[in-house]
């Protein structure tokens, strides 16, 4: 049987805390990779902590945003730490994107579409007047044209966005209830999956509280 895949949002500074949860979210009914965003790569003892995961599914959450040459340069600086996959935001343009891909080796290339703390009205905030499906699908064609290996995009444009890229989607803003927290495009698991997703990330509604028992309310939620 195919086993749901997760990634587990790792974010928090604290060794400790990142130990206890890949340990209590080993488990058989699920595919489990562990997500390192920002706050924890740029720790003290973050970057050596993830030198010395052996064996798990490990994503590099860096959404690398700069020139062609930095990006790339980026890339190769991150390379020792063996990530499986690394992100890059696709607004960095096709050029950056391709510079990236060209250096990214084994590690596979992530293109981020549009956050999803962004609605339509935070983005006219930005200077943006296009829809946000309507960008997260020119996006898209940028991922396909830089040949990314993966998108992270929201559950609500998975469908979308399926119709021109057919490699792996990941997919933020999962919830279990209606709680949005900071996010805007949220969706619950099923749904997610329902869409298309290959692989849905998801931090506090595991990580938060008692983890074991998050873990099983996923599985059970998946299960319905």
């Amino acid at each position: 049987m195919k086993k749901n895949k997760i990634f587990v949002a790792c974010d928090s500074p604290n060794i400790s805390k990142i130990k206890e949860i890949i340990n209590h979210t080993k488990n058989s009914k699920l595919k489990i990779g562990y997500k390192f965003g920002l706050e924890f790569l740029n720790s003290k003892k973050g970057r050596n902590f993830v030198s010395n995961l052996k064996n798990y599914i490990t994503f590099g959450d860096y959404k690398f945003n700069d020139i062609p040459n930095t990006c790339a340069a980026a890339v190769k600086a991150v390379q020792d730490l063996k990530f499986n996959y690394l992100t890059i935001h696709i607004s960095s343009g096709l050029e950056a994107l391709k510079a990236a891909k060209k250096v990214s080796k084994k590690t596979k290339l992530v293109g981020v579409t549009i956050l999803t703390s962004l609605d339509n009205k935070e983005l006219k905030k930005i200077g943006f007047n296009r829809d946000v499906k309507k960008l997260v699908f020119h996006q898209a064609k940028l991922a396909k044209k830089a040949k990314l290996d993966a998108i992270v995009c929201s559950a609500h444009e998975v469908k979308i966005v399926r119709k021109i890229f057919k490699k792996e989607i990941i997919t933020p803003g999962i919830r279990f209830s209606k709680s949005k927290n900071d996010q805007k495009r949220i969706l619950t698991p099923n749904q997610a999956y329902k869409n298309g997703s290959d692989w849905l990330v998801i931090g506090r509604p595991i990580t938060k509280g008692n983890i074991k028992k998050n873990i099983q309310t996923l599985i059970n939620h998946l299960g319905k």
